[in-house]
């Protein structure tokens, strides 16, 4: 059974899905209780499958809070992958979506500003500003891995979000450089 519902959620079939549903109403729930890290709903937000994820979503909201052997969310994979509209429905699952931090100590909004994903930072940023004053591990703003990835559209939108708090802006990550020190390079203090 979980094979079919890792299948359907490859093919993004919402027909499979409501079947499997049928035949099964607490596979769901099994898959929270068990030790597999990644559900059906990760892979539909890798891979942008927008009516799939809203079917698991509308069943069992709590499946976005669902973390994988990277600590990664359905949302920090939507936003790597640049899936905008995935994004969107995410975030309306509510709680405490978007701050989860993965094992490398980022948040979506820190993986979007890596990937040069403008479009979800504008719909992080839109829904949920706070997220801006959230730090890597290394004390890093989403302004500093903007610079460092070299993300002039990202840098642009979180420069502009973000220079509402001359704070921010000139934060200092885990060494003493501020973005502005990226954009020569990085420096040790």
């Amino acid at each position: 059974m979980e094979k079919r519902l890792s299948d359907a959620a490859l093919q993004g079939n919402v027909t499979s899905l409501v079947e499997i549903l049928e035949e099964d109403p607490l596979i769901l729930d099994k898959l929270i209780v068990s030790c597999i890290s990644e559900t059906p709903l990760h892979t539909a937000a890798t891979l942008g499958h927008l009516n799939f994820l809203k079917e698991l979503l509308c069943r069992k909201p709590e499946l976005a809070a669902e973390l994988d052997s990277r600590g990664c969310s359905p949302l920090h994979l939507a936003a790597a992958k640049g899936h905008v509209d995935v994004v969107k429905e995410l975030l309306r699952a509510g709680g405490e979506v978007g701050l989860e931090r993965n094992t490398d100590g980022r948040t979506a909004l820190h993986v979007a500003a890596i990937k040069g994903r403008a479009a979800v930072l504008a719909e992080l940023i839109r829904a949920k500003p706070e997220l801006t004053r959230v730090l890597t591990d290394r004390g890093e703003t989403g302004l500093h891995l903007c610079v460092k990835w070299n993300r002039l559209e990202g840098l642009k939108l979180l420069a502009e979000e973000m220079g509402k708090d001359g704070e921010l802006v000139n934060w200092k990550d885990c060494e003493g450089n501020t973005a502005l020190h990226y954009c020569c390079g990085p420096r040790s203090i």
